[in-house]
């Protein structure tokens, strides 16, 4: 019987020497309904049928062909597979470029998946990198790997961006400015907390952080802060055994019913009735 546990599952240096794993869908059925966070990207590649997962709480059904990604930390499992082709295709970190890692960064729960038509390039890297993945090393091995990880995860990371409102690309002050705003609020949102304190940090005012940050994701400042703290105490509320108090003090809330208030102001629920709102699903 699945039961709660102190800490989330961290799946760890599970990747082969390459850097890279791939897995069929046709062998999913092993791995379905396991919540858990990886340490490495893993990407979606799927040329049809219905995948149905859950990501950091939000229920996604992509219906091939489509694309997408999970960053390291991320939370998540998957629920159900309908006659799917395609490939999860797991990456270790630095396997994937810093240009297209922050990409990823920009549009992390905000838009992680995107359909793409089925003559996609990208559906015709896979078949060859998993043979080459097969054989026997030769010269180059490693660095002809490499390059093809590096454009599978470029293509991923086109497709997201296509599949974006927003006009700005990645280049220029703006973006970067945001794609720095929220490392920052993953590096610090256990002591940072407010956006003056993050335009601070940033050099800028917060008039024009909001500014920015809505113009490239489509939310305001505050709504990432407040989505970054939100979303870890969701994790450690579902996924582990830590009571109320506890998961405030690891958030940085010396007061835990400030605490309280702030998670029922932005879930309409306390913290008590969100952990008993869903089945417990950890193994």
């Amino acid at each position: 019987m699945p039961t709660k546990k102190e800490t989330i599952e961290i799946h760890k240096d599970e990747l082969s020497a390459p850097g890279i794993d791939i897995a069929s869908f046709d062998n999913l059925q092993e791995y379905l309904h396991t919540a858990h966070r990886d340490d490495h990207y893993m990407f979606v590649i799927l040329q049809n049928g219905n995948f149905h997962w859950e990501l950091d709480f939000k229920e996604i059904t992509q219906i091939g062909p489509a694309v997408g990604f999970v960053a390291p930390g991320q939370v998540h499992r998957y629920l159900e597979a309908k006659q799917c082709k395609g490939w999860l295709v797991f990456v270790d970190n630095d396997f994937v470029p810093l240009q297209y890692r922050d990409i990823f960064i920009t549009y992390l729960n905000a838009k992680q998946s995107a359909s793409v038509t089925s003559d996609e390039t990208v559906f015709k890297i896979l078949p060859l990198l998993a043979s080459m993945l097969e054989q026997t090393q030769q010269p180059l091995f490693d660095s002809v790997i490499r390059s093809m990880i590096e454009t599978l995860a470029g293509l991923v990371a086109s497709k997201i961006l296509d599949s974006q409102d927003s006009v700005i690309r990645p280049e220029g002050q703006k973006y970067n400015t945001v794609v720095r705003f929220k490392q920052l609020i993953a590096e610090h949102k256990t002591k940072v907390k407010q956006v003056q304190e993050y335009a601070s940090l940033l050099n800028i005012s917060p008039l024009y952080l909001n500014e920015i940050a809505k113009q490239i994701t489509g939310f305001p400042a505050s709504y990432w802060i407040n989505q970054e703290i939100l979303l870890e105490a969701k994790r450690m509320l579902y996924y582990t055994t830590l009571d109320v108090k506890q998961i405030a003090y690891e958030l940085g809330y010396e007061d835990y019913q400030y605490f309280s208030r702030f998670f029922k102001k932005n879930t309409a629920m306390t913290a008590l009735e969100f952990r008993n709102s869903k089945p417990l699903i950890v193994q």
